[in-house]
């Protein structure tokens, strides 16, 4: 008779646990009702991207040197530069400057170490095509600045950063600020 006893008490101490665990649960899926929703509805609202973003390369025709430092320092040479050598200058003069996006890992050594600052990271990051080869750029296609988030009136933007509320301490009349 004892072990039947035993058999229901821990029937009755696995029930108390299991309700226990499931009111933990509902209470956490509650404390969840008062949050802001963190999903965007894309093609209408987009996220800004931070300062340092690594989004395309832009590219200044005008200023590249053909030095080929960006070839140089990307870790899987990427970039093409097509240069002549100009002899009545004693420079290089440059053809064509094209790169791969479908290849590129975005990890910003060719805009970083560029000594004449002709490469920039921009802010734009849609670059999804159906066809690879849509992908390649060349020096017309890398020049073009994409059009700002910010100033498209028919887009919502979203900020990226966590709300944060600004309290007051009066004992030393200071502000201080809190994320959430």
């Amino acid at each position: 008779m004892f072990p039947m006893l035993n058999g229901f008490m821990n029937y009755g101490q696995q029930t108390v646990r299991a309700a226990r665990y499931i009111g933990q649960s509902f209470m956490i899926t509650l404390s969840h009702t008062n949050r802001l929703p963190v999903t965007i509805q894309y093609p209408y609202e987009k996220s800004i991207t931070s300062e340092r973003f690594r989004g395309r390369i832009h590219f200044e025709f005008d200023k590249c040197i053909a030095c080929e430092v960006c070839v140089r320092v990307c870790p899987i040479d990427l970039p093409v530069v097509d240069w002549r050598l100009e002899t009545y200058i004693r420079k290089k003069g440059l053809l064509n400057y094209s790169i791969d996006f479908g290849i590129c890992i975005f990890c910003g050594n060719c805009v970083e170490y560029c000594p004449t600052n002709c490469l920039s990271m921009t802010e734009e990051y849609e670059l999804s095509t159906y066809d690879r080869h849509e992908l390649n750029y060349n020096q017309i296609a890398l020049g073009r600045l994409p059009m700002s988030v910010i100033g498209d009136y028919t887009i919502r933007t979203i900020m990226n950063s966590t709300p944060m509320k600004i309290a007051v301490d009066k004992s030393l009349d200071s502000r201080t600020i809190t994320n959430y």
